[in-house]
């Protein structure tokens, strides 16, 4: 059973599942699927064609599966979705999508956003990311499982932001992010590695030092870049994450690729 404050304004034809929480002053549309044990603490609103996921929660004023902010958006039943157990903060905002993009705006399993973050229509974050504080970004932003984005960083539409990756605060960034790697600055370029994602994981030195070796060689190396490529492929293309950041490369990107800074420091770590 479920249980629903006397306040809440749930609307005929919303699918309410087992043990879910519904607080004061919450709306909830009539498309909308909230699936078991969710809870919505107060003040919340979510819309459209909208699935919340199992142990879901939702804290105060934060908007779920609203109408994006797109001027070309008439209406169209397009989706939104918020994986399990995920945890979403104050005053965050998360649009349904558009037909012009994937029709679905998706927050993966397990991740936290933290307050006042705007994820916007098209977005696909995988599951176990963190996102802090006053992070914005455009549409259609790709942002793999496990990566990390600090505090008020903006990304622009149609980025992608690798597995495991890190973008440190207030950082704009503008082109894709390599999968563990880590981006800085305003605009942001990229730093390194992300070792201390790479080491929670259990990577053993050898194959850290392996994945440095080919940074070097990808990011920092001599002649054009396309060259670089072939290079690394050749001396490292047999390790697996070598040959997930060449796929990453390789593939069409609208915004292009974040390198590392002309005439940055050899250090490869961060």
């Amino acid at each position: 059973m479920s249980n629903i404050h006397p306040t809440a304004i749930v609307a005929p034809g919303a699918t309410i599942g087992h043990g879910v929480r519904i607080g004061p002053w919450c709306s909830v549309g009539a498309e909308v699927v909230i699936d078991d044990g969710a809870e919505l603490f107060s003040h919340v609103v979510v819309d459209g064609h909208t699935r919340i996921g199992a142990g879901v929660q939702l804290y105060p004023f934060c908007t779920v599966g609203l109408p994006p902010q797109d001027l070309k958006y008439r209406g169209e039943p397009t989706l939104c979705e918020i994986g399990p157990r995920t945890i979403v903060r104050e005053h965050v905002t998360v649009h349904r999508g558009t037909v012009t993009g994937s029709l679905l705006t998706r927050v993966g399993a397990d991740c936290l956003l933290m307050a006042v973050v705007h994820v916007a229509h098209d977005c696909a974050i995988g599951d176990g990311v963190i996102i802090a504080n006053n992070v914005v970004m455009g549409g259609h932003v790709t942002i793999g499982e496990g990566a990390v984005i600090g505090g008020s960083a903006a990304l622009h539409q149609f980025v992608r932001i690798g597995r495991g990756a890190m973008v440190g605060g207030m950082s704009g960034v503008e082109g894709d992010v390599i999968p563990f790697g880590s981006v800085l600055g305003n605009r942001a370029r990229l730093a390194g590695l992300n070792l201390v994602k790479l080491k929670r994981q259990g990577m053993e030195r050898e194959a850290v030092n392996r994945l440095r070796a080919a940074f070097r060689t990808l990011f920092r190396g001599e002649g054009a870049f396309g060259g670089r490529i072939a290079q690394t492929r050749a001396e490292f293309g047999a390790d697996p994450l070598v040959a997930e950041w060449l796929a990453f490369v390789e593939e069409p990107s609208r915004r292009g690729l974040i390198r590392v800074a002309a005439g940055a420091g050899e250090s490869d770590d961060a």
